[in-house]
């Protein structure tokens, strides 16, 4: 392989594997560092023989991580959680597991750390998502000074938690419930276009740098789901929530094995999910012509539709 050795934390989730995936396709030999390797096989045929390796990892254990950075050039974290379970908490993984890869990252000579950080992200946030991410970014500025760190608005692709989540909600409920109004604005951004800026942010001049990433539109919740109904194909009626009651319903839905909505989501959805004035984004690293929602959804959502992909109403 003429390309470097990249290891990536979390390379067999929802982003990983696309970014894997477009590492591959640019020649470079790749360690995905996984909790459970088995799981992670299926991206064996992303690659040439012997261009994906895997290595057994958990950032809690310190010993593993530094074993998975040995002699890695670039190491990308993309570990992270969107609801804690049993003692993976968001404290565990988003700060103290990314100041675990920091660390073994400058201990271990690599040349490049690209850390997968979040639009939102502030220490300071009452919502303990936002502030384990924003906690994380300081761990990493301070173990690697020349980290690059990517900030992405909501990802969307085939197999996201977001539209997909949506469009199971709507499958189920009677009614779409618009928290806060739906005024909520997001910028998602194509999880291929995200894979590319990881590339790019490989590159010596992103060093140091912090980038948020945002698609080529800004949605609010309800454009979000006006577009889940219109590509399955299910008529519900979009019902105003206060915060307030949203809140308190989100109380008991977090007791439930995996949750539909938490009170921490609550308070995410206090404040917009968009590319910051002045921020460095996509086009500073010269990733252009990003895809849309409008043009990407429909090719996964179809499979939600009442008759699924044989849905003749969408012919």
């Amino acid at each position: 392989m003429s390309g470097k050795l990249v290891t990536v934390f979390g390379g067999s989730g929802f982003l990983g594997r696309h970014i894997v995936r477009a590492l591959a396709r640019e020649g470079h030999l790749i360690r995905v560092a996984v909790r459970r390797p088995n799981d992670a096989y299926f991206l064996q045929p992303s690659g040439g023989v012997g261009q994906i390796q895997f290595v057994q990892a958990n950032v809690k254990f310190p010993e593993s991580v530094a074993k998975a950075v040995e002699g890695a050039e670039v190491v990308i974290n993309l570990t992270g959680i969107l609801t804690p379970t049993g003692k993976q908490s968001f404290d565990a993984v988003h700060h103290k597991g990314a100041a675990a890869i920091a660390q073994a990252a400058q201990e271990a000579g690599a040349e490049t750390l690209i850390h997968m950080s979040a639009i939102g992200a502030d220490a300071h946030s009452d919502s303990k998502y936002a502030a384990s991410k924003g906690l994380g970014e300081e761990a990493v500025r301070a173990a690697f000074p020349s980290a690059v760190i990517l900030r992405p608005s909501v990802v969307f692709g085939p197999e996201d938690e977001f539209f997909n989540r949506f469009a199971a909600l709507a499958r189920i409920a009677p009614v779409m419930p618009l928290i806060g109004g739906g005024a909520t604005r997001f910028q998602p951004v194509y999880v291929g276009d995200v894979a590319r800026a990881v590339l790019a942010a490989m590159k010596p001049v992103a060093a140091g740098q912090t980038f948020e990433l945002g698609g080529p539109e800004v949605m609010s919740l309800k454009d979000v789901y006006a577009l889940v109904l219109k590509e399955t194909q299910r008529k519900r009626p979009m019902v105003s929530i206060p915060f307030g009651l949203a809140s308190f319903e989100a109380f008991f839905l977090g007791m439930l094995p995996k949750p539909l909505l938490t009170m921490d989501q609550v308070k995410l959805l206090k404040h917009d999910n968009v590319v910051g004035e002045g921020a460095r984004t996509l086009a500073d690293l010269g990733v252009d012509e990003l895809e849309t929602a409008e043009m990407i959804v429909p090719t996964y959502l179809y499979r939600f539709r009442p008759a699924g992909q044989f849905d003749t109403a969408a012919a």
